[in-house]
């Protein structure tokens, strides 16, 4: 099946939905409006359940097909924004100050809703098709949540998966990869504690800035050093605080950042390496360090059979050679992996033309795909299964 012509003349409600949903953007799990305009939409087009409250603020659509039996899939899109001022200009730009859609969920969210009315007026598939559409993907871990909350088991769920924009990939491609895709997404904060003091008698101090700087670069021989070099490990410090006047040397220091790896053992590598060597240096220096170390999203890993199933969906639609299996993996982190740790299943790229980057001030969904999505959502659909 080509792009659906349906999808075509669903293009423009569907991207008014979108800038709609960019219009007012909502953090995390405080997403209530968007869930409820999701709510609204599904009702109207006559899905056969509509459930709210899925992991707080989630919502499911239930679709079921008339050519008979077949598995149950979920198709997941994310719904939150980032806590950015937006910079596009649009006249259709957040309305919010300080929040924006700077990574398309907006535009995941509509084209999984045009999927869903075209799903809901055909049903010209076998089995049933879950739409999922997830809060607090930025960080908040809304994927997690909606698992625990019993998403797979209360729907029957057999494979799940995903679809997210990417800039720069052209519009009309599609790519994907099977094993780890998206990485696993940690971080860190290390507080020194020295004595502090006069800055013109150094020597009667243990200057805690001083030790900060030897980690941050000791921290850098983690990647260089410490794990394969062909593998991938991740160790950034993206916070440096300490001081508060030109003439004292603070007691304390901290040092935060984080840690994106692609693999069990490197994980544990990163972890590891950066308590030896917070502990090892302050002592060096009579100091001390404490390091707090919180885990984040697991590594996102696609399955093998699935890739090929989404894989095979947006060749039907767009093409043999649009459509690449070969992706290199991203150090960027995505909570639609604990979906895939409680079901086998997939996420696939779809080009965003070029666009600013993701998380980007001036970053804007490309309205051009939507017929895109709507049809690779629908071919996956309607593979499902044979008919009875």
């Amino acid at each position: 099946m080509p792009i659906l012509n349906r999808a075509h003349e669903m293009q423009a409600e569907v991207a008014a939905w979108r800038r709609h949903l960019h219009s007012h953007p909502e953090l995390l799990f405080d997403v209530h409006q968007t869930a409820a305009f999701v709510e609204e939409k599904l009702k109207a087009f006559g899905c056969d359940e509509v459930v709210t409250g899925i992991g707080r603020t989630g919502v499911v659509g239930v679709i079921k097909g008339n050519r008979g039996e077949g598995e149950t899939l979920g198709f997941r899109a994310d719904m939150d924004a980032l806590p950015i001022e937006e910079m596009t200009g649009k006249d259709y730009a957040s309305t919010v100050k300080g929040k924006m859609h700077a990574c398309g969920h907006d535009g995941h969210t509509a084209m999984l809703l045009g999927a869903s009315q075209y799903l809901a007026e055909t049903r010209n598939f076998a089995g049933t098709i879950v739409v999922i559409f997830q809060p607090a993907e930025e960080g908040g871990g809304g994927g997690d949540a909606m698992v625990k909350d019993g998403l797979m088991e209360r729907f029957g769920i057999a494979r799940v998966f995903g679809m997210h924009n990417m800039p720069t990939l052209p519009v009309g491609a599609f790519t994907i990869r099977p094993g780890a895709f998206f990485a696993a997404t940690d971080e860190f904060r290390i507080r020194i504690t020295g004595r502090g003091g006069h800055a013109a008698m150094p020597n009667m101090t243990i200057d805690p800035i001083v030790i900060g700087a030897q980690l941050v670069q000791a921290l850098q021989t983690i990647a260089s050093r410490n794990v394969d070099p062909v593998s991938s490990i991740v160790v950034s410090v993206t916070q440096f605080h300490a001081g508060t006047s030109h003439n004292i040397i603070p007691e304390e220091a901290a040092v935060e950042g984080t840690v994106r790896t692609l693999s069990t053992e490197n994980r544990k590598i990163g972890e590891e390496r950066i308590k030896t060597l917070a502990a090892n240096i302050a002592a060096a220096h009579g100091a001390t360090a404490e390091v707090m170390y919180r885990k984040g999203y697991p590594v996102m890993v696609n399955h093998e059979e699935e890739t090929e199933i989404a894989a095979e969906g947006a060749r039907r639609v767009v093409g043999e050679n649009a459509v690449t299996t070969d992706c290199r993996a991203l150090m960027g982190g995505e909570d639609f992996a604990y979906m895939m740790e409680a079901r086998p299943g997939a996420m696939i790229l779809i080009g965003n033309g070029d666009s600013a980057s993701l998380h980007h001030p001036a970053y804007d969904f490309n309205d051009e795909i939507i017929p895109l999505g709507i049809s690779y959502w629908a071919s996956l659909a309607e593979a499902n299964g044979k008919a009875a």
